[in-house]
C-alpha cells in the first residue's frame, strides 16, 4: 500500500471516529432530551418488535461510529461537489445523504413493518441531521 493510500484511509478513519464521537454524545444527549420532554411519542416503542433480550445492544451503541465512518468515506470520496461555507457543505451532504439513502430505507421500513408514520418521520429527520452534523465536521477537518 502506497504512503499516500496510507495517509488518506488514516484522514477517513481519523475524521470518522471524531463524527461518531460527536454523533453519540449529541444523539444519546437528544434522546435523553426527548423521552424527558416526549414521553407520549416514546409509548409507541412499547411494541415487541422493538424489545430486545439485551445480547445485541452494543449494536445499537456502535450505531454512531458505524454510520459516521460509512458518511467519512462518502465525503472523502465526493467532497470536491460540495461547495460553499463548512455549513453550506453539511446541510447539502446531509440533503444528498437523505435523498439517496434515508429515503428509500423509510419507505421499505414503513411498508414492511407495523410502525407510525411519526416513527418514520422523526428516524428521517434524525438520519438527516447526523448526518448534516458528520458533513459539518467533515467540511472542517477534512475540507
Amino acid at each position: 500500500m502506497t504512503k499516500k493510500v496510507q495517509l488518506k484511509m488514516k484522514k477517513i478513519l481519523t475524521t470518522g471516529f471524531a463524527a461518531g464521537i460527536i454523533l453519540f454524545v449529541i444523539s444519546y444527549g437528544i434522546l435523553y432530551l426527548a423521552i424527558k420532554f416526549f414521553p407520549e411519542f416514546f409509548v409507541a416503542y412499547n411494541n415487541p418488535l422493538f424489545n430486545s433480550d439485551g445480547s445485541r445492544d452494543v449494536l445499537f451503541y456502535l450505531h454512531a461510529f458505524i454510520i459516521s465512518l460509512a458518511l467519512a468515506w462518502f465525503w472523502d470520496r465526493f467532497k470536491r461537489l460540495f461547495h460553499g461555507t463548512f455549513i453550506v457543505r453539511g446541510i447539502e451532504f446531509g440533503f444528498v445523504y437523505a435523498i439517496i439513502a434515508l429515503l428509500p430505507v423509510m419507505w421499505i421500513t414503513f411498508s414492511a413493518l407495523d410502525i407510525t408514520v411519526s416513527m418514520v418521520v422523526s428516524w428521517f429527520v434524525y438520519g438527516f441531521l447526523q448526518a448534516v452534523i458528520a458533513g459539518m465536521i467533515f467540511a472542517r477537518i477534512n475540507p
